[in-house]
């Protein structure tokens, strides 16, 4: 009977051990370390859950065979260290590692510290404007081990508040010069400046594509400006290294404002520490309740950190429902901050005396650089992944695939309010390493390989850093970046390649599709939705949806903008049937093979509807940032006319037109004429400003733009059919009858063509019209008609009509509305503009 007794027992021990699908360890804030980590008995921290869980594994406890869940039950765990997973963490194929939340809790590993003990600040503060007195609150600064923490960002209720800078909102000064010798730099006093009190004072500096941030050192007031110094080692730097520099132009020098000072703590929203008296002093807005309001400062720079070696990865483990919140970055303000593009602060830089490298004979500079910490990191690691998980309220990157990762998976994941980058991935030059040079390790294993990021929402992200991207790739191979949607970002959304060379390199086979890409560049140009760098064969850039760029209010040169950029070096790449508003793209430097193919809005509308988020990930999109500024969308270049109608004896000779159109960088392609007149076809971002100056310089003429538009037929909307690659275009005028209720009848019948007379549809495709678009300025009309290069109008025209009787009857209709142009003969109707070039 014993024996039966013990066969039994051990039958049902052998059965739980081989049934269960997983080894349960669970985490609460009521738990306990001492606890056991079951559901009734959970632990209180995911360290020891980790340590309950690398037990297991090192004892082959049978319970793991299906593997391990680690559950984190609801609430918002404050952490006092950094989380860290080892080699020995890690899991298997069969038997993974999983931390996930618990079935509908909200869980947060948080690296903040509450503020609490706000009262009115009632007497005076040293360096205050009077005019804040009476609407400032005051708190002790936190001081763990004793020491006043020093930080860069505060959250109010969610919200990152301002820290105190001497303009307010997006507004900011011009510097008047830089003195690169003697590393100085004068600005115009500000308003109440004190220039004996800058202990602490910082300058943020916009040039081209990067911010710097430099610790101000002396500030002297000479005449109308103030000169001021810099802490090193930013200052040797930030005036020796050429790219990217600040800028001194006519048409207008850097921007930059002045912060961390408490004489600029002037308006609602802002804050100032004061570390030498450990004081927080802010300004609440007038729906902020100090006594319940929720302040949280950030103390850990990186929450969590998966860690392996080349030979001993971190592999087969997840985090899924995770929230990661309230991350610090120090970097500025122990060292300055001065970046070479994508975040990546410059160790060391200069100008080269005499140019080239071995890798690159015309390379007039060096750089070294070093990485932004993120609040999550992961190094040498296989098979992990992020899913669904939350990572908001941070200073620096949110998470960074740094080196040695392969077939990881970031998916379904938040990305909001990040003050660098959302995403980073891949190795951006080790610091060793000079950054123009290619990198392609000895072993393969220390390249990121074969990963993928997809359907994530990245969002309200570079607030900080502006030079940052919303996801960034350095050297990667076989990475697939996959219908994410990325917006609200003061630089590019998306960054794949670095070294700026065309020489063969770690990277390849690398998939940029179906992300939908929108509202960015909000403050940095020299941009692009998707801009890559460097030799990347067998690559491709395919399906993407590139739309509304801000207008950069201190862009340094304001039409260097694009949705897709191929800067320096890159090659080997595919870049086709992504929809862009206009083919406003820049192929840079770029090397051989790569291959551009059915770009622009002519792309199939399908291409924008199934870009971004998929259906599954969609609930998202309730997390989007909302801007409510009004800071303007750049209008793609857009194809307009100018006329300009010469006096008789006074047009200019092709000669000077041609140098004209040349200096505005105007094809001298686009040059039509017609007795004293001159037609100018062409696409800018610009039209009337180029009105002006045809204006200027031909003075002599009346310059007429057209650039309303009321009728467009397409043949890939209108006909579905494939465009022609290149085309030609006739140009035609005519002018509407002076009888403007005839006039309204034209137009409305335009307006319903396409419905009530589709037979022309049809006759213009048969044909092989391209695209028929009519312009309009006052009673003149504009038709252009674009057909296949090479072919001829007389011989596609009759096609419209054949076997098409309601063309005729169009046609027909339309005579009563138009009559011929000044200068034409009776019965003259429209006329064609014979193109010169």
């Amino acid at each position: 009977m014993r024996k039966k007794l013990i066969f039994c027992c051990l039958l049902g021990l052998m059965f739980m051990g081989f049934t269960s699908s997983a080894a349960d360890i669970y985490v609460s804030l009521k738990g306990s370390d001492a606890n056991i980590g079951s559901k009734e008995k959970p632990l209180a921290t995911l360290h020891s859950a980790l340590r309950k869980a690398r037990e297991l594994r090192r004892l082959n406890d049978a319970t793991v065979k299906g593997g391990i869940r680690i559950i984190i039950e609801n609430g918002v765990y404050k952490l006092d260290e950094t989380i860290i997973l080892k080699p020995e963490d890690s899991g298997t194929k069969d038997s993974p590692t999983q931390i996930i939340s618990a079935q509908n809790a909200k869980v947060i590993f948080s690296g903040g510290l509450s503020i609490k003990g706000w009262k009115k600040v009632s007497t005076p503060i040293a360096g205050l404007l009077k005019e804040a007195m009476g609407n400032i609150w005051v708190a002790e600064a936190p001081s763990p081990a004793g020491r006043t923490l020093e930080f860069r960002q505060l959250w109010v209720n969610g919200n990152k508040s301002t820290r105190a800078r001497d303009r307010n909102g997006e507004v900011m000064n011009r510097i008047l010069s830089w003195d690169f010798k003697n590393q100085t730099c004068r600005i115009p006093i500000p308003k109440n400046f004190n220039p004996k009190n800058i202990e602490g004072m910082e300058m943020v500096i916009h040039q081209w594509w990067a911010i710097a941030n430099l610790r101000v050192k002396s500030a002297k007031v000479i005449g109308n400006a103030v000169e001021l110094s810099f802490m090193q080692p930013e200052s040797r730097i930030q005036s020796e290294h050429p790219w990217p520099s600040p800028w001194i132009s006519k048409d207008g020098n850097s921007a930059f404002y002045l912060t961390n000072s408490i004489q600029f703590l002037d308006e609602p929203g802002e804050w100032f520490e004061d570390l030498r008296n450990h004081k927080i002093y802010y300004w609440a807005t007038k729906n902020e309740q100090m006594q319940t309001v929720n302040v949280v400062v950030p103390h850990l720079e990186t929450l969590l950190k998966i860690e392996g070696t080349v030979d001993h990865p971190v592999a087969n483990v997840s985090f899924k429902g995770i929230s990661f919140e309230h991350s610090t970055w120090l970097r500025p303000s122990k060292q300055g901050h001065v970046p070479l593009q994508t975040g990546m602060f410059m160790l060391d830089a200069y100008k080269l005396q005499i140019a080239g490298t071995p890798d690159k004979k015309e390379l007039e500079n060096q750089a070294w650089v070093g990485r932004p910490p993120a609040a999550v990191e992961v190094s040498y690691a296989i098979n992990t992944s992020f899913d669904s998980c939350k990572f908001e309220h941070l200073a620096s990157t949110g998470l960074d695939y740094k080196k040695g990762t392969q077939d990881n998976l970031i998916r379904g994941n938040l990305f909001k309010d990040i003050g660098g980058s959302g995403i980073l991935i891949g190795t951006f030059s080790d610091e060793a390493m000079e950054a123009h040079l290619p990198y392609n390790p000895k072993d393969q294993r220390e390249i990121s390989t074969n990963d993928r990021i997809e359907n994530n929402l990245i969002t309200n992200v570079t607030n900080e850093d502006w030079g940052t991207v919303g996801l960034g790739a350095g050297y990667v191979k076989g990475i697939k970046i996959l219908n994410n949607e990325i917006n609200e970002v003061s630089y590019s959304a998306i960054s794949v390649g670095w070294g700026w060379t065309p020489t063969i390199n770690a990277m390849k086979n690398n998939v940029i599709s179906g992300n939908k890409i929108h509202h960015y560049g909000k403050r940095m140009y020299d941009v692009a939705g998707i801009y890559t760098l460097s030799a990347q064969p067998e690559s491709f850039i395919t399906k993407n949806y590139i739309d509304s760029i801000y207008k950069a209010p201190y862009a340094h040169i304001p039409s260097h903008w694009f949705y897709i950029y191929t800067d320096e070096g890159t090659a080997y790449y595919t870049i086709r049937d992504n929809w862009t508003p206009a083919q406003k793209y820049l192929q840079n430097a770029n090397g051989p093979e790569n291959i551009w193919q059915n770009n622009g809005d002519l792309v199939a509308d399908s291409i924008k509807l199934n870009a971004g988020l998929q259906k599954k990930y969609k609930y998202l999109l309730k997390d989007k940032f909302a801007n409510k500024s009004s800071q303007p969308i750049n209008l793609a270049n857009q194809q307009v006319i100018l006329e300009l109608i010469f006096k008789s004896g006074t047009k200019p000779t092709e000669v000077l037109l041609n140098s004209f159109l040349k200096a505005n960088q105007i094809p001298a392609s686009s040059i039509y004429q017609w007795g004293n007149r001159v037609v100018i076809y062409f696409a800018t971002q610009i039209p009337k400003e180029l009105r002006n100056k045809f204006q200027k310089q031909f003075s002599n003429a009346e310059v007429k733009l057209y650039d309303n538009t009321f009728y467009d037929f397409t043949r890939q909307r209108n006909c579905l059919l494939e465009p022609a690659k290149e085309r030609d275009h006739i140009i035609l005028s005519a002018n509407l009858v002076k009888d403007e209720k005839m006039q309204k009848e034209y137009l409305d019948e335009h307006a319903t063509q396409f419905d009530k007379w589709p037979e022309l549809s049809k006759g213009f495709c048969n044909a092989d019209f391209q695209q028929l678009v009519i312009y309009r300025n006052g009673r003149q009309l504009m038709l252009v008609i674009s057909i296949p290069k090479g072919a001829n109008l007389d011989e596609l025209n009759p096609k419209t009509t054949l076997n098409n009787p309601r063309v005729d009857e169009w046609n027909a209709l339309m005579k009563k509305y138009q009559e011929g142009i000044e200068g034409t003969k009776k019965d003259e109707v429209w006329v064609f503009f014979k193109k010169i070039n």
